[in-house]
């Protein structure tokens, strides 16, 4: 087990840095620069909250569903599985589902739901080259 943990551990050190070695050398010496960086990280983060939606309906039906199986264990024995359980793992789920809302709420009150001014003003940092001390 030993092995395969230093085995597994130096695999990841030769992908790193074959890949820094990759990236410092490309053609393009200045792609990596704070405006293509910031761009890069604003334009990504639009597709964020979708992916947190679909997770947490994902992990809601998840917890609903062995919720459920929970509390049919407590029914059938109720001595070996307490009720608590089941409640516990439906309350989750329940909250999970109310994620998208509270996001989506969290935009809104922000302004990048609605009009989207905040966002642009977040892209127009892009347009700096330069940071002053």
């Amino acid at each position: 087990m030993l092995k395969l943990n230093k085995k597994i551990n130096r695999l990841g050190a030769y992908t790193s840095a074959s890949l820094v070695t990759g990236l410092m050398s490309s053609t393009k010496a200045n792609a990596a620069t704070f405006t293509t960086i910031t761009k890069t990280i604003t334009d990504q983060i639009g597709g964020l909250p979708g992916f947190i939606t679909a997770i947490a309906y994902i992990m809601g039906t998840l917890f609903a569903v062995l919720g459920i199986l929970k509390i049919k264990d407590h029914v059938e024995n109720p001595s070996n599985t307490p009720l608590r359980e089941g409640a516990i793992r439906l309350a989750v789920g329940g909250g999970l589902f109310v994620v998208p809302l509270i996001t989506e709420a969290m935009q809104n009150m922000v302004g990048v739901g609605g009009k989207g001014v905040e966002l642009q003003q977040m892209k127009n940092i892009n347009s700096y080259n330069s940071v002053s001390p």
